[in-house]
């Protein structure tokens, strides 16, 4: 069964010390709008998987993030959340981690209730008891006619 919140009141996100990230809900309508972003387009063909990540990453932050609380200028003054301040957020490697973990992978997954058993492996190393005793001589071989 797949639980869904179909709230679409943002959410505060801790991603470090200090450092919180108000972002709008992970819907299918941000991810298509991502994935169509100039800066992703504008990727050179075959480029790395990091640098894909990254500005994707990039493109989904730009469009989610609504509001922040712990960024600042070099004189430590607050600053408005912007397309290019946010894209220097995720350049720090620790803030893009914990946005991939906590937002971008989070809202990916599809949890599932944990309310019933899981199948049992097959072959010889399956969990189910036996239900019958070993034999104790190997069968005769069929006549063959």
């Amino acid at each position: 069964m797949i639980l869904m919140n179909l709230t679409a009141t943002p959410q505060w996100l801790d991603l470090a010390p200090g450092l919180r990230l108000l972002v709008g809900p992970l819907t299918t309508a941000l991810m298509v709008s991502a994935r169509a972003d100039p800066a992703i387009e504008a990727l050179p063909e075959g480029a790395s998987q990091e640098a894909l990540a990254l500005a994707m990453a990039k493109a989904v932050a730009r469009r989610a993030v609504l509001d922040w609380e712990g960024v600042g200028d070099d004189e430590g003054n607050a600053v408005s959340v912007t397309p290019e301040g946010i894209d220097a957020l995720l350049e720090i490697w620790p803030v893009f981690e914990a946005f991939q973990t906590m937002y971008v992978a989070n809202g990916l997954i599809l949890d599932a209730e944990k309310n019933v058993s899981a199948p049992s492996p097959t072959g010889p190393s399956a969990v189910a008891t036996d239900t019958a005793r070993p034999a104790k001589l190997p069968a005769p071989t069929a006549p063959q006619d």
